[in-house]
C-alpha cells in the first residue's frame, strides 16, 4: 500500500468513529412563537369564511353587494339572467295543465264507461310526468338567485357581471362578519394549566393595538411531531376593528 493510500484509509478511520461517537440530532418542530415567555403566533379567522358557486349555466346578472360590502342573512348575492329557464317552466306548467285535464276528462268518461282502463293510465303517466318535469324546472329557476347564508361580507368578486357561468364555477368569496376566531398552536405540556375559558392577551401586529381574549375550546388530539395542539380564541368585548386575516402575538403571562 502507497503512503497516500495509507493515509485516506486513516482518515476514513477516524471520520467514521467521529460520526459514530456524535448522537444523531433530531429536528424538533415547535409552534411559532417564544414558548419561554408564555408568548405563541396566533391568527384571526372568520368563523364562516366560503365561496360561492353557481348551481346552473347561465349568464350573470348582478352582483348586489361590491367587495368589501356587508350584506345581511338571506340577501341576494348573486342574480342569474335566466329567461330560458323560466321559458322552460312555463311550457312545463302548461303540460301539467294540459295533462291534468286530460286525467279529469278521461276520468268522467270512464264513469259513463266511455274511457277505458287503458285510457286512464296514459292520463296518469302523462300527468306524473308532466309534474316531475313542473317540479324540475322549478328547482331551476329557484337557483336563478344566490342568497346569503349567513350575515357578512363580500371578500372578493371572483365573477363579474355578464360573465357567463358554468355549474361549479366560483363566484364571490364571503366571510362572516361575526366575532372572529383566534387560531393557534400550543405546546402539548400546557394542556395542564390551559382550559376553556383560560384569560390571555392579544397584541395585533396590523393594529398595534391588545385586546382581551379567552381560550373558548382545544383541538381534538395532539401533533405527535410537533407535540402541539389547535387552540381556538375568541375576543372578549369590542373587536370592531378587527380583520379576518389579521395576525398577531397571544399572551399567556
Amino acid at each position: 500500500m502507497t503512503r497516500a493510500a495509507s493515509h485516506a484509509l486513516a482518515c476514513l478511520l477516524i471520520s467514521a468513529s467521529t460520526l459514530a461517537a456524535t448522537p444523531p440530532s433530531k429536528p424538533l418542530v415547535t409552534p411559532a412563537g417564544n414558548i419561554s415567555d408564555g408568548r405563541i403566533r396566533v391568527q384571526l379567522i372568520a368563523r364562516n369564511a366560503v365561496t360561492l358557486s353557481g348551481e346552473i349555466a347561465a349568464k350573470i346578472a348582478a352582483l348586489p353587494v361590491p367587495e368589501g360590502g356587508s350584506f345581511s342573512k338571506g340577501q341576494a348575492l348573486v342574480q342569474f339572467d335566466c329567461g330560458s329557464y323560466r321559458a322552460q317552466l312555463h311550457k312545463a306548467q302548461a303540460s301539467l295543465e294540459a295533462a291534468t285535464q286530460l286525467l279529469k276528462v278521461n276520468n268522467q268518461l270512464a264513469k259513463l264507461n266511455s274511457a277505458g282502463a287503458l285510457d286512464i293510465a296514459q292520463a296518469e303517466g302523462k300527468a306524473k310526468e308532466a309534474a316531475a318535469d313542473t317540479s324540475y324546472m322549478q328547482t331551476l329557476v329557484g337557483k336563478c338567485v344566490i342568497n346569503a347564508p349567513f350575515s357578512g361580507r363580500v371578500a372578493r368578486r371572483i365573477a363579474a357581471v355578464h360573465q357567463y357561468v358554468s355549474p361549479g364555477n366560483p363566484v364571490l368569496d364571503i366571510v362572516d362578519s361575526g366575532a372572529l376566531e383566534l387560531r393557534m398552536l400550543l405546546p402539548s405540556k400546557w394542556l395542564t394549566t390551559l382550559k376553556p375559558g383560560k384569560k390571555f392577551t392579544v397584541s395585533v401586529d396590523e393594529l398595534g393595538s391588545s385586546f382581551p381574549a379567552r381560550i373558548e375550546r382545544l383541538g381534538a388530539q395532539i401533533d405527535p411531531v410537533s407535540q402541539s395542539i389547535l387552540a381556538i380564541g375568541v375576543i372578549e368585548g369590542n373587536g370592531s376593528s378587527l380583520l379576518p386575516g389579521m395576525s398577531g402575538w397571544a399572551s399567556f403571562k
